[in-house]
């Protein structure tokens, strides 16, 4: 299964999502943000190399606590990057390694459709303010116009929980409110998803139930 892990607006916290539900899905994230990845990097060949033809696309995995493939911080890189080949290098990964996560880019540019269109589902990531669930629901109507099913949504960083039920209606989907906790904030840098640095945790309940929610997709 290749699931997109989508927003519209950047800053809502999707890459942290991406990372630690691939963590509860014992799963292989992918990041697909040519030009501003965040998910953890390294020595080694990349994504930027797999779509520049470099490289092969098992080459470029990077085991640790959250099996990965980096992408490139390089504008050089991202410029010979090809997205005509990243088709091939999902389905060789989703071959080689089961499910993948793929964390997508912000904003509705040609690099946010392609990944989406070779998704079998998305999950959305929206922040609780308005503005920023307008944008996730554009990206919601990318996502149909593509044919990419819904797996559900993750109301991400809320201190005040909102009512749920206006934004399920807008997406179309079940809405999961993540909570915002800094042991969630800071697990991608320092490389611990929450449900290994806190499993009792509020936070990491809810980023189990977006894997059942992911689960009863596959």
């Amino acid at each position: 299964m290749i699931l997109a892990i989508a927003g519209g607006k950047g800053g809502v916290g999707k890459t942290t999502v991406a990372y630690n539900l691939a963590a509860a899905l014992d799963a292989l994230a992918v990041d697909a943000d040519l030009g501003m990845a965040d998910l953890p990097t390294g020595r080694g060949p990349d994504l930027h190399d797999a779509l520049a033809g470099r490289a092969a696309p098992t080459e470029c995995v990077r085991e640790g606590p959250v099996t990965l493939v980096p992408c490139g911080r390089s504008l050089s890189g991202a410029r010979a990057s090809d997205l005509g080949r990243l088709r091939d290098v999902l389905e060789t990964l989703e071959r080689e390694r089961g499910t993948l996560v793929v964390d997508c880019p912000a904003g509705l540019r040609t690099d946010v459709g392609v990944p989406l269109a070779l998704a079998d589902a998305c999950l959305l990531v929206v922040s609780p303010q308005p503005f920023a669930l307008a944008n996730a629901v554009r990206t919601r109507e990318l996502a149909r116009e593509l044919g990419t099913g819904l797996a559900g949504a993750a109301c991400n960083r809320v201190v005040d929980p909102p009512p749920t039920e206006p934004m399920a209606s807008a997406l179309g989907g079940p809405v999961t409110v993540v909570p915002a906790d800094p042991r969630l904030g800071r697990s991608v840098r320092t490389e611990t998803p929450i449900t290994d640095s806190a499993p009792g945790s509020t936070a990491a309940a809810r980023i189990r139930e977006l894997a059942r929610a992911v689960d009863s997709c596959r």
